[in-house]
């Protein structure tokens, strides 16, 4: 993410309601900025992005968060953990996590097939180098 690779972009829809989402995703920030090794910031939101590209418009306020850890996949792994934390609070919670050309939604109720989404997303946006987390695990 930080050393190298791509900031992840953070969006917290909220079906069109802009107060909300205002307070979801400083509410969010304020949750993974307590995290060690993890930088998070507001996105410049003064232009919109061109027509057909993903990212966030005029309306919309979302963050940014890198890793000030040498090794992208437990870093990625910790932040992806947090919004998971976050989102469970209430079940309709939802994060759009975006890296480059790739996203992933994350939501307050995961099922099995979201789960597995998810890992398959930080596959492909980190790589495949490092151990699995182990879910079985005491």
């Amino acid at each position: 993410m930080h050393n190298g690779g791509s900031p992840w972009t953070l969006t917290v829809p909220a079906g069109g309601d802009t107060l909300r989402q205002e307070r979801l995703t400083r509410d969010l920030h304020d949750s993974l900025r307590r995290a060690d090794d993890l930088v998070v910031g507001f996105h410049d939101t003064a232009g919109a992005t061109e027509p057909g590209r993903k990212g966030t418009g005029v309306c919309e306020v979302a963050l940014w968060a890198a890793t000030t850890a040498a090794v992208a996949r437990p870093a990625s792994q910790v932040l992806i953990t947090l919004i998971k934390e976050w989102c469970a609070k209430e079940r309709h919670r939802k994060v759009v996590v975006t890296v480059g050309d790739d996203s992933i939604e994350i939501t307050g109720r995961p099922d099995a097939a979201q789960e597995r989404l998810v890992r398959e997303f930080q596959d492909r946006v980190t790589g495949d180098d490092g151990p699995e987390p182990d879910d079985g695990a005491a």
